[in-house]
């Protein structure tokens, strides 16, 4: 089991964990999984086994972007034509 690293750590990071991405944007980790599956948090992953790794300014910014518009009402489908467009 690993351990948490502090939010000082997290926050002086380039990179985060989406376990670390949860603490940030206070966020479900399943629906965290969900948007990287459907390709809505882009991440890096330097081997197949390694963990994902997302850019933490740039991901944060994305996950309140996607919860504004979840609160306007759009659905999973308009919000990846929104962040394409972006």
């Amino acid at each position: 089991m690993s351990r948490q690293r502090s939010m000082e750590a997290i926050l002086a990071s380039d990179y985060v964990s989406i376990g670390e991405l949860v603490r940030l944007t206070e966020s479900r980790y399943s629906t965290l999984k969900h948007y990287t599956e459907e390709g809505m948090l882009p991440y890096e992953q330097e081997e197949q086994n390694l963990t994902r790794r997302y850019k933490r300014k740039e991901t944060v910014a994305r996950i309140q972007q996607i919860k504004e518009w979840k609160a306007q009402g759009l659905s999973i489908p308009q919000i990846k034509e929104e962040l394409r467009a972006n």
